[in-house]
Parts: structure tokens; sequence; C-alpha cells
């Protein structure tokens, strides 16, 4: 699926099935809730804190799934095409950082 697809399939469910978009703040709100969900299994996996019992049904995948289905969300309703702003913001940090991180000896 491409990231244009993404966005036709995420606009007709939620005409269809989901009846309408909720505001945009309210999305918003939604998508700092996602990052949080993501966040905190990324630290228990990953980082030094453990599982607790109600984390321990939670899937990697899909939380970054919820994520991007809100960003999503916030696309369509504010009419941003993800690809394209995908594609000119990877041009940005191309001229921005090619010499950047292969003289970054943090990277070395």
């Amino acid at each position: 699926m491409t990231i244009q697809e993404a966005q036709q399939e995420v606009d007709k469910w939620i005409k269809t099935i989901g009846v309408r978009y909720f505001s945009e703040l309210t999305n918003m709100t939604i998508l700092t809730e996602e990052v949080g969900e993501l966040a905190r299994i990324m630290a228990r996996t990953y980082g030094d804190q453990s599982f607790k019992k109600s984390d321990l049904d939670k899937n990697l995948a899909d939380e970054m799934a919820d994520v991007l289905w809100v960003l999503i969300c916030l696309a369509n309703q504010t009419g941003v095409d993800l690809t394209e702003a995908l594609k000119k913001n990877i041009e940005k940090k191309t001229n921005r950082d090619k010499e950047r991180h292969l003289n970054n000896d943090k990277l070395k």
C-alpha cells in the first residue's frame, strides 16, 4: 500500500464506518496519546523499565499503526499530501545533512 492509498483508505473508512473525522484538535490529542502508548512499549522493550501486567498485551506494530492512522487522519483533514510532504522532507534532510552525519565522530 502506498502512502497515497493509505490516505484514501483511511478517508473511506472514516466516512463509512467512523461517521466523520474527529476535530483536528481532538485528533492531535489522540496522536499524542498514541505516541505515549508507543513510547511506553519502547521503554519497556528496549529501555530499562519492566513490563506491568497491563502492558503485556500491547503490540509494538499495532501501536505504530495507531500513530500512523491518526497522523493520516490529520493529514487528510488539513489537506496534506503525505507522499509529497515526505519527498520534500527527505530532500530537505539530504541537503542539510549530507556532510553532517559523515563527519560525526559519534556515528563512526
